[in-house]
Parts: structure tokens; C-alpha cells; sequence
């Protein structure tokens, strides 16, 4: 196992998971009852991500007239919404974390219809293979979403409920640690994609950027829009523009066969933690207020 095998299949879904595991000691069951009993924010969530951003990701590949491999991999990456990155960064930027949770694990679902649906029209209208099959490993995408989210947020909640004082008290320091892992994570992200990132930024840097900014400024207005207070805007903001890269790479890699259609997710990557350090700084300053406007 390589460097780079290291750092994907072990170290990132390994971190992650203890960082679920600090939310879940955050959660209550009335947070996700919350969410269930008024869906608005769950629905401006889903449609930023699932017609919106494949949507955005078109019209930059074509204004910036990629070439098909480059713009099959920008669709690539916009039709991979959500991931754990996202509810690492809510976290730290005191947004709503169960309506977080709920749109990675509903978005990750759902995107196993959706992904094969817009990829297959994006590689026939960008020139390439029509008869290309896209088939996505079901049972490991769900997997995934239990091991690394469901289950550690589940027993993070059992902690909160039995240690209630313990799990309140560990708040403060698990934001730390999430801080720190979000940077350890973002150096393996820099060193397993050392060799490409030169050419990824190069190739497609600005066209990536817009990807996320333009995203990530979407979702706020649109939650504003729809009178969301500023957690839940917050919470909507990170998902609409911080995509699975981890899926992303593993499409174009290996189900795909193409490396070079990697090379967006490569440039995004860096894109995405720089953008979602700035906002853990910014809005981590905040007082953790539990309802703001």
C-alpha cells in the first residue's frame, strides 16, 4: 500500500469518523425531528445540489470551452455533492450540523441515480462515448455513508444522552481537534495529489474556483432567499460547495478509466480546503448561538 492508498483508505475515512463521532456528542434526537418537521431547508439543501450545481458545472466547461476529458471531469465532480469534508467544516463554522448530516447522507443516496443519469448525458454532449455504461458500487457507497457518518454520529448521540455533562464539556475541544484534522487532512490531500497538482491548477485552477465560490455563494443567497436563519444558511452554504472529491476521483479512476479526468477533483481539492479554511476562520469566531437570524 502506497503513500497515497494510505492517506485515502485509511487515514482520511479514519479521521473523519472520529470527527462524527465529536458531532454526534453535539446532536440530540429533537435536532433531526427539527428537520423532518419543517423539510424547507433539507429541499433548498437538495436542489442546490442536484440541478443547480450540475447546472453551473455545465455552463463553465462550456464558457470556458474545455476540452471533453476536462469538462467531463468538472461534471464529474459537480454531480458528487456533499461528504463528510462538509460536515467537518460545519462543525467548525457552528452552522447547523444535523441538517449537514441529513444532506450528505440524503445526497449521497440519491446521487447513486443521479450520478449515472447526468454522466452519460455529459459524456455524449461533450463528444465522447454515448454507449459508456456508468454503474455505481451501491452496497460500498452505503456502506461508506454507515461506517464513517451514521455509525459515529449514532453512538456520539448515545454518549450525549448517558454523558450528557461529559459530552457538553467536550464540545470546545473536539471543535479543536476538528480544526486540526481539517489541517492534517488537507496536507495528505496536497501530498497524494503532489504529482498532478501542478497540472490540475494550471489546466483547470480558475475554472474550479468559480465551481465552488459560485456554489457556495448560490446556496447562501438562495437559503437567505427563503428566510433560512444563519445556521441552517451556513449549513447549506458547505454543501452546496464542497463536493465528495473522494467519489469523484474514484468515477473518473476507476470506473471511467480515465486519470485525466481526475484532474479537476485535484485542483478542486485544494480550492475546497482553502475556501472552507476561510470560513471556519471567519465564521468559527462566532459566539455558538443556538438560534440566530
Amino acid at each position: 500500500m502506497d503513500i497515497t492508498e494510505l492517506i485515502s483508505k485509511v487515514f482520511l475515512p479514519l479521521s473523519l469518523a472520529i470527527i462524527m463521532l465529536g458531532m454526534g456528542m453535539t446532536l440530540v434526537p429533537a435536532d433531526f425531528a427539527r428537520i423532518i418537521k419543517y423539510p424547507k431547508a433539507i429541499l433548498i439543501g437538495l436542489t442546490n445540489q442536484f440541478i443547480i450545481l450540475p447546472i453551473i458545472g455545465f455552463l463553465l466547461a462550456i464558457a470556458f470551452d474545455l476540452n471533453p476529458v476536462m469538462a467531463v471531469g468538472l461534471l464529474i465532480l459537480a454531480t458528487c455533492p456533499g461528504g463528510p469534508t462538509s460536515n467537518l467544516i460545519t462543525q467548525v463554522c457552528k452552522g447547523n450540523i444535523a441538517l449537514s448530516v441529513t444532506l450528505t447522507a440524503t445526497a449521497s443516496i440519491l446521487s447513486i441515480v443521479t450520478i449515472p443519469f447526468i454522466l452519460s448525458y455529459a459524456i455524449a454532449y461533450f463528444g465522447g462515448d454515448a454507449s459508456v455504461k456508468i454503474e455505481l458500487p451501491i452496497m460500498d457507497t452505503i456502506l461508506q455513508i454507515m461506517v464513517i457518518t451514521v455509525i459515529p454520529i449514532s453512538i456520539g448521540m448515545i454518549i450525549r444522552h448517558y454523558k450528557t455533562e461529559f459530552a457538553i464539556r467536550m464540545e470546545k475541544p473536539m471543535r479543536i481537534a476538528s480544526t486540526v484534522i481539517f489541517i492534517l487532512v488537507f496536507l495528505a490531500v496536497l501530498a497524494a495529489n503532489a504529482n498532478i497538482i501542478g497540472k490540475a491548477m494550471k489546466e483547470v485552477g480558475l475554472v474550479t474556483l468559480l465551481l465552488n465560490i459560485t456554489t457556495m455563494g448560490i446556496g447562501y443567497l438562495t437559503a437567505r432567499l427563503f428566510r433560512l436563519n444563519l445556521k441552517n444558511a451556513i449549513s447549506i452554504t458547505i454543501e452546496s460547495g464542497i463536493q465528495n472529491g473522494t467519489l469523484a476521483f474514484v468515477i473518473a479512476t476507476s470506473i471511467l478509466n480515465n486519470i485525466e479526468m481526475g484532474i479537476p477533483t485535484g485542483a478542486y481539492a485544494i480550492w475546497m480546503f482553502v475556501t472552507g479554511g476561510f470560513l471556519m476562520w471567519q465564521l468559527g469566531k462566532r459566539p455558538d448561538v443556538a438560534s440566530e437570524s
